[in-house]
């Protein structure tokens, strides 16, 4: 099977988040970076699960710049094969669906993790399969193979789904997909030596631009309230409480 993962990088978890001066963009300096949890723990895991149990190969594909290649070859060392990255800073969704959808055809599997931890968008994944008219499954829990055909287990609100579908498709993982794997020293020094593919960016408008982003308003102080004072607490509910 050729499995392909596309993987993107995102702020550390713990990044404490800060603004440029105008408000147009995350600043940057002092971020550590990190592969996207969701591509890497579950994405890139079950496909390496698939290739270890049907055999073929895994493909990174990122779309980012050079600065990129240290999360690509993590991913290398975990046990992808091989990777492409498309040299661009990136842009809106939209653009860097279709950025991935020039480099995704041909293959039986395309796993995306099921949102990025920065933005949260959940859209890339879905917007890939439309470009290239592939069936897409969306925060799947699990994934079984028998011969060309998947059952997929996607979590709805209030329970399970369970979907079949015949390669080749789309797939954005969720927890529970696969376990995180930690690269081991032999896969990091393999790293250095499998083939990571550069390649330009078509042209493709973008149709949306970020105006400016806006912190959260700091959350107040926590007022403590004597048990037996009702009224003062139905006071405060009346007057000062806010729904979030």
């Amino acid at each position: 099977m050729k499995l392909l993962v596309c993987v993107s990088k995102t702020p550390e978890t713990t990044t404490k988040i800060q603004l440029t001066a105008d408000q147009s963009d995350l600043d940057k300096s002092g971020v550590q970076y990190i592969m996207n949890p969701y591509d890497e723990w579950y994405a890139l895991v079950r496909a390496l699960e698939l290739k270890e149990a049907v055999g073929g190969t895994v493909t990174i594909l990122n779309v980012g710049a050079a600065d990129n290649d240290t999360v690509i070859r993590k991913g290398l060392a975990i046990g992808a094969d091989d990777a492409i990255r498309v040299n661009t800073d990136g842009g809106s969704s939209l653009y860097i669906a279709k950025q991935i959808a020039e480099q995704a055809a041909g293959y039986d599997i395309i796993f995306f993790g099921k949102e990025t931890i920065d933005y949260n968008g959940s859209e890339v994944g879905a917007m890939v399969a439309e470009f290239l008219g592939l069936p897409y499954v969306g925060d799947a829990s699990n994934l079984e193979m028998n011969g060309n055909q998947a059952t997929v287990t996607r979590d709805i609100e209030g329970g399970v789904e369970v979907v079949e579908v015949e390669t080749p498709f789309a797939v954005s993982a969720a927890k529970g997909m696969a376990e995180q794997r930690i690269p081991n020293m032999r896969g990091i020094m393999m790293a250095k030596r499998k083939p990571l593919n550069v390649v330009e960016p078509v042209d493709f408008p973008e149709t949306t631009q970020v105006n400016h982003y806006e912190l959260p308003a700091e959350k107040t102080a926590v007022k403590l309230i004597d048990p037996d004072n009702m009224e003062e607490l139905v006071r405060l509910l009346h007057e000062e409480a806010r729904v979030i």
